[in-house]
């Protein structure tokens, strides 16, 4: 059973963070806790927020369906996209609150400083929200894994196709933080790797800007075939709602390098018709995925469906679950380190993703999906938005280990 306390969490200079507490009572040893750290309030909030919990709350029962009940405590605060607050927030979670796991944290550079925070306390880190491939590259740890997507996934699937398919200009909107550089930096390689050019970039201020026109009138006179955008969430929809006004997406194609169904979903899809997306996951993908959304549906936030990045957290922390029931929920707060190593060494089977494993390197691997927005004509539903574009197998789909950096893996 489930019961929901709402608290408030002071961090520095009298600032006032917004927090949530959830708590799944079962038997099996002492209670494990779980920290959501994510977007309530900015660009990401409905990509994450409370659907995030939502599906870590499914995570929970699901596994108590199945057998394995357990006790688990839920903390939810939101980072603002601030790296002090995000890193005070994980300080005070790992240091004082007792929690043993932190996940989501959709923000590349709040997830470096909670990636290096788990390493020293000893603790877990389940980034299931940021897309930088140095999480699994030069800034690898024992403590984490990098569960959803990254730069270099997102790069080589949409970028390439994209190449494949006549575009061989690019020019990128990126977001000017160190998401953003790595999703450009990582997406011009494999579209030069591909035989492809790339004619210039722009970069914004992140998160303030609302208004992208002189950026892409910048795009516009550049004359390539298509426009790469390094940026997420709300910032997606509206340089796409924008492209459309001035007439580039007559003249360009869109790519969105971080483009998911809600943000599909908020530009329409008149205005993002034909734009190209790599994601894992998709609602109506198949059998098991619609068998997933059928049952936390009634528990998201009014109107939402579940993101990929609400599947990541489901599948992160039912794969954590079942390692700490499988080592004793003491051992598994022992040491976050000790719980990540077995968490490599078991196989991993969700509805979201379906079967898969953790490498060495810390990177989840599992098929990825690109998809092509359907023409308005074509959508039966709300969220009946993607055609199948094409599918890349689960190890062609991740960068290789060889060339990532880590020095966890063994040469």
């Amino acid at each position: 059973m489930m019961r929901t306390r709402r608290g408030l969490l002071a961090m520095g200079s009298a600032l006032t963070l917004a927090a949530g507490r959830a708590t799944a009572q079962g038997a099996g040893g002492p209670a494990l806790r779980l920290g959501i750290l994510g977007d309530l309030s900015g660009p990401y909030r409905d990509l994450s927020g409370l659907g995030t919990l939502a599906c870590v709350r499914q995570a929970i029962a699901d596994l108590a369906q199945a057998g394995t009940p357990l006790q688990v405590e839920v903390l939810h605060a939101d980072h603002q996209h601030k790296a002090d607050i995000g890193a005070g927030i994980a300080r005070q979670w790992y240091d004082r609150e007792g929690v043993d796991a932190i996940l989501e944290v959709n923000n590349s550079a709040i997830a470096l400083a909670v990636a290096d925070l788990a390493r020293e306390k000893d603790k877990v880190f389940l980034a299931t929200g940021p897309a930088t491939a140095d999480l699994h590259g030069p800034r690898c740890s024992p403590n984490h894994v990098h569960w959803t997507y990254d730069t270099w996934m997102l790069a080589h699937g949409a970028g390439t196709a994209a190449v494949k398919a006549g575009g061989d200009t690019w020019y990128f909107l990126t977001a000017d933080y160190a998401f953003g550089h790595a999703l450009q930096r990582d997406t011009a390689r494999a579209v030069e790797a591909a035989g492809g050019k790339v004619l210039g970039q722009a970069r914004y201020p992140f998160p303030q800007t609302t208004d992208y026109s002189s950026f892409l009138l910048q795009a516009q006179a550049s004359r390539a075939k298509v426009l790469g955008l390094a940026n997420a969430g709300t910032d997606t929809v509206n340089s796409v709602k924008q492209a459309r006004e001035f007439g580039l997406t007559r003249t360009m194609r869109m790519v969105g390098l971080l483009c998911l169904l809600g943000d599909v979903r908020a530009m329409g899809a008149e205005a993002a018709q034909g734009l190209l997306t790599t994601e894992p996951f998709y609602w109506d993908l198949n059998d098991r995925t619609r068998a997933f959304t059928k049952r936390v549906l009634p528990q998201m936030p009014t109107g939402i469906y579940p993101s990929t990045n609400h599947a990541g957290a489901y599948s992160a922390v039912l794969h954590y679950l079942k390692t700490a029931a499988a080592m004793g929920p003491a051992a598994a707060k022992a040491s976050g380190r000790a719980t990540v190593a077995r968490m490599k060494a078991l196989p991993t089977e969700d509805d979201c993703f379906g079967p898969g494993r953790v490498r060495e390197d810390g990177r989840k691997i599992h098929p990825v999906y690109l998809f092509e927005v359907k023409k308005p004509a074509e959508v039966t539903a709300e969220w009946d938005l993607y055609r199948l574009a094409g599918s890349i197998d689960a190890e062609q789909a991740m960068r290789p280990l060889s060339e990532g950096g880590c020095p966890l893996v063994r040469t």
